[in-house]
């Protein structure tokens, strides 16, 4: 294989490996937990998307007793919560890894 053969197959795998991160960015995959009381999507890239809860997962002796409100208050904070600390680990990871590497970016590695 000659320089320009070479040169030809790393931009094919660059642009497939481009087209693969958009996939999964834009996949979504659910797990539930307690018969489906709590139930968490992230995309394809291992980030957080949301949180949905039940009522009885907040109050399993009397779920009635729980408003929609309520219910809508604790996924917003448990969302921001996983976000907030998702960015921290991320700029940990980004900051040790630049200490590896020398400040050199690698693609795909942070």
């Amino acid at each position: 294989m000659n320089m320009i053969q070479m040169m030809q197959q790393a931009q094919k795998m660059q642009k497939r490996l481009k087209e693969v991160q958009d996939e999964l960015a834009n996949s979504e995959v659910t797990a539930k937990s307690n018969g489906g009381a709590v139930e968490v999507t992230m995309n394809g890239q291992i980030k957080f998307k949301k949180i949905k809860l039940t009522k009885a997962a907040i109050n399993p002796e009397n779920p009635d007793s729980v408003d929609d409100e309520t219910v809508e208050m604790l996924e917003d904070l448990i969302t921001q919560a996983i976000m907030n600390a998702t960015s921290e680990a991320a700029a940990l990871m980004e900051n040790k890894m630049k200490s590896v590497t020398g400040g050199i970016s690698i693609p795909g590695l942070f």
